[in-house]
């Protein structure tokens, strides 16, 4: 193996309130619909472990690492809170070794709706979030869920994305090893998903085999990989979350790109890594959908079908009427009832998720019923 890619994702949702209009009808405020207390309580502890956490990768950074962050929009409003967090983050960028890529700004599944309006506009509002904060205009894109399919990378292309990274799963792979950048209407990497689960996931889990994850033993395993580069993309909290549980995972990050380099192994961003190699042909990427946990989790039942549907009619609504257009408060609403988070708890594998499917939808009927009644 020539090269890794590592990405982290940050997103922290605006989880939904159990919902029920028992005082009658109001207009639609953000503290109607979202469980404020949740959502801040949440944020202050993610803040708590960011600068730590930030302090890691600045290390890391300096024994020679490159990381891209996709930091949600949900997130990224969330630290009007506490400045201090985006200072951190801030600090890294100031490194130089630190992407940013871009995604839908409320992590949301618009690239699923056949007007795809809503999620272009998405993807420049958080494109110029970045720019505004970090002074870096993103050239990776990263659909929330991981999600690919073939009817919105042409739109990438327009925006002018270098690459895009995306889950590495078996109907697109066909049980091959995800080490090249994929070509279609803009370069592809995907996720190698043993491997990032691997230390997001069971890096403190004293059951498995691989317990203790040491840096010189992970590089080895990439070292023994035929192929160009290897993407890992892992969520930013569970690096907190397993130094917390078994220790290990700062010096884990520290250590890595040396073991990377002694292995003749370097770290770069995706951009440089479309730039570098070759493209594959990857044929399923034309007729196959794919995203993280599997489009089941998102889209495998009715009542999710069904949200999905009453969003797109609802986005078409907002476009026809301009009161609502220009209200910042509906528009933000409209952007939080979309996040992927949504359409996962309405997955019936989970124990609640026929109680939030009727909750979700009453929300977003009630949020249609204000939109009618001006």
């Amino acid at each position: 193996m020539q090269s890794v890619c590592v990405c982290l994702e940050l997103h922290l949702p605006y989880h939904l309130k159990w919902y029920w209009p028992a005082e009658g009808y109001r207009k639609p405020e953000i503290s109607i619909y979202f469980d404020q207390e949740r959502i801040f309580t949440d944020f202050q502890r993610m803040a708590a472990n960011i600068e730590r956490t930030n302090k890691v990768l600045e290390k890391s950074i300096n024994n020679g690492a490159t990381y891209t962050l996709n930091l949600s929009g949900t997130f990224l409003d969330q630290c009007s809170w506490d400045g201090k967090v985006l200072d951190s983050f801030q600090d890294l960028a100031d490194s130089n070794n630190i992407d940013f890529a871009a995604s839908t700004y409320y992590h949301s599944l618009s690239s699923l709706y056949p007007d795809l309006t809503t999620f272009k506009e998405q993807v420049w509002k958080h494109m110029e979030k970045i720019s505004e904060l970090f002074g870096i205009v993103p050239s990776t894109f990263v659909n929330p869920e991981l999600l690919v399919s073939k009817n919105f990378m042409g739109v990438l292309k327009k925006l002018g994305f270098k690459c895009m990274i995306a889950e590495g799963s078996s109907n697109l792979l066909e049980s091959k090893v995800p080490v090249n950048v994929y070509a279609d209407d803009i370069p592809l990497l995907l996720r190698h998903i043993d491997l990032s689960e691997d230390i997001s996931k069971r890096f403190s889990d004293r059951s498995w085999a691989g317990y203790p994850l040491m840096a010189d033993k992970f590089s080895s395993w990439i070292e023994c990989i035929e192929g160009d580069i290897i993407t890992l993309y892992i969520d930013y909290g569970s690096v907190s979350w397993n130094e917390s549980k078994a220790g290990g995972m700062f010096q884990f990050l520290s250590d890595l790109p040396l073991s990377l380099e002694e292995r003749g192994i370097s770290m770069i961003r995706p951009e440089e890594a479309v730039k570098r190699f070759d493209t594959t042909k990857l044929e399923t990427l034309k007729t196959e959908s794919a995203a993280r946990y599997g489009m089941d989790s998102l889209v495998g039942n009715h009542a999710q079908h069904l949200y999905l549907k009453q969003l797109e009619i609802i986005a078409q609504e907002l476009a026809e009427n301009n009161d609502f257009l220009d209200s910042v408060e509906m528009q933000r609403i409209f952007g939080y009832l979309q996040q992927s988070d949504i359409f996962l708890d309405m997955n019936t594998t989970n124990i609640t998720g026929y109680e939030r499917a009727v909750n979700n939808l009453s929300i977003l009927s009630d949020f249609r019923r204000a939109i009618w009644e001006g």
